[in-house]
């Protein structure tokens, strides 16, 4: 990429990608940030030498497409400032339930792409979800592109409305997989393990099992299956899973998160 990008917001998502795009050759001196916090703005200029401003103006001037790091409650303010400045530009957001026509409509600019990136990013193992508003031109999808993969994997959405199933699996299932990795750690010390031991073996297990699905060419209803014997100690634990529905309740759980993200979308866009 040789065209300048200016992040608005200077947060942990948009420190991930700034590392990342750097990592992948990209010149400090083609990105700028925008962060109205001085502390901020100068944290990003001192480690990673990009340009950094605490106005729209200056930050955004030259660039071909700007990135908006922005939290969602705050989207809509910083697109009003930020529409009579555009010149239609590529705008790729990362915020959460605000929908792309909404965007486009307070910016004034139909180049919108949304992306739903999650945590893993900030160790460049993330995987975003990208929808792209019709007048997005192939070159631009090209440019969200190289951004985002910066980070991790991604996956091209041709109906926004998945965005909210994109945001309920992989934007909140991290904190999902904390959960379960909680859990099993204090499982093993409430089988007598110590703490330090109970976090490694909970920890290099979900590891150790996430690369052998990512790995093999099988399917993980396989895999499971290889490691249940008959009348073993595996099919024993999950019998217990199932007595207690504990898939029933995951699918709850990402069924509540998905309904959550298409509210916020109603919410936010509804100005």
């Amino acid at each position: 990429m040789t065209t300048k990008i200016c992040f608005i917001g200077g947060g942990n998502m948009a420190t991930a990608l700034i590392g990342g795009m750097l990592g992948r050759g990209y010149s400090a001196s083609r990105i700028s940030v925008v962060e109205i916090d001085v502390k901020n703005c100068q944290r990003l200029h001192d480690e990673f030498s990009v340009l950094a401003f605490e106005d729209l103006a200056s930050g955004i001037a030259g660039s071909a497409t700007i990135v908006l790091a922005v939290k969602p409650q705050q989207m809509h303010q910083v697109a009003l400032q930020l529409a009579p400045l555009l010149k239609g530009q590529l705008l790729i957001s990362i915020a959460a339930g605000i929908r792309g026509h909404d965007l486009a409509r307070w910016t004034n600019n139909q180049a919108v792409v949304r992306a739903m990136p999650n945590t893993p990013a900030l160790i460049r193992s993330g995987m975003t979800g990208l929808f792209a508003l019709p007048a997005v031109t192939a070159k631009q999808r090209e440019q969200a592109q190289s951004i985002l993969s910066a980070v991790g994997k991604i996956l091209w959405l041709e109906d926004e409305a998945m965005l909210d199933a994109v945001t309920a699996i992989s934007g909140s299932g991290p904190a999902y997989v904390f959960y379960l990795i909680e859990a099993m750690q204090a499982a093993a010390v409430g089988l007598g393990l110590s703490a330090e031991d109970a976090r490694l073996l909970s920890l290099e297990t979900f590891l150790g099992a996430s690369k052998l699905a990512e790995t093999s060419p099988e399917d993980v209803a396989i895999l499971r299956q290889r490691v249940t014997s008959k009348n073993g100690t595996t099919e024993r634990a999950l019998l217990s899973l199932a007595e207690n529905h504990v898939a029933q309740h995951l699918a709850t759980a990402a069924q509540a998160a998905a309904a959550r993200a298409k509210e916020m979308g109603d919410e936010w866009g509804n100005v």
